[in-house]
């Protein structure tokens, strides 16, 4: 699952986790990322000593099983961490889902959490390239899910998600225990806090956010790449 920072992305991994079937590892390239481009992340050090940062031997690990012999290994992936020295032929050994979000609501929620980013933070960009080369090698686009039609109807968009991944659609999809989850990263205290409260998807969003002019001028600027995507999302 590719999405950017503040997608609906753990919400989604904690539902794929409730189904029972389903082994998940939350963002398996973050230390890796964090530490081929030097950014100070919040939380970078406790990162950088609790995760594995060789991308080569992260990339064979997404081509393995799941953590306990699962017959379902869900990964949650941000698109931003893909970086182009990182090997990407292991995405051919896996089913590619794009989570998308609106950009404006995407700044809004990254902003209150660290202040300050560009595009290359939001990862709009970088969904896209990695859609299109996904898009290449299937010769069709792949599966996108957008996270406002999760919340406006989870159980159908969560039914025909399934549906196209081949998988039977579980009720258990739509509540999880609140609280957090085991395989959570070491970055969960500050980024999951919201989902930690929740024990299912939220209700669907109001209208977009009223964003400061230099947020909204990256929303705008992400907003064709999300808009893109969009086209080929997932309908109930």
């Amino acid at each position: 699952m590719w999405s950017g920072p503040r997608n609906l992305s753990t919400a989604l991994m904690y539902s794929f986790a409730a189904r029972g079937d389903c082994g998940i590892w939350d963002e398996p390239f973050y230390a890796a990322y964090l530490k081929a481009t030097g950014l100070d992340h919040p939380m970078r050090a406790e990162i950088l000593a609790a995760h594995e940062t060789d991308a080569s031997v992260i990339a064979d690990r997404c081509r393995g099983e799941a953590p306990l012999g699962e017959p379902i290994f869900y990964q949650k992936h941000m698109t931003l961490h893909m970086i182009p020295s990182f090997d990407r032929s292991f995405m051919r050994d896996c089913e590619n889902v794009f989570l998308i979000r609106h950009p404006a609501r995407v700044v809004a929620s990254y902003a209150k959490k660290r202040e300050g980013p560009g595009l290359a933070d939001i990862g709009f960009v970088q969904q896209a390239e990695l859609f299109d080369e996904v898009a290449q090698w299937l010769g069709r686009p792949p599966l996108v899910v957008d996270s406002a039609d999760v919340r406006q109807d989870p159980k159908g968009t969560l039914t025909a998600l399934c549906a196209a991944l081949g998988l039977p659609f579980t009720d258990a999809m739509l509540r999880w225990p609140a609280g957090g989850h085991k395989a959570d990263g070491v970055w969960a205290p500050h980024w999951y806090g919201a989902v930690h409260l929740s024990s299912g998807f939220e209700d669907p969003e109001g209208p977009l956010p009223d964003l400061a002019p230099h947020y909204a001028e990256l929303a705008r600027q992400a907003l064709p790449h999300y808009e893109r995507l969009a086209a080929f999302r997932i309908r109930t």
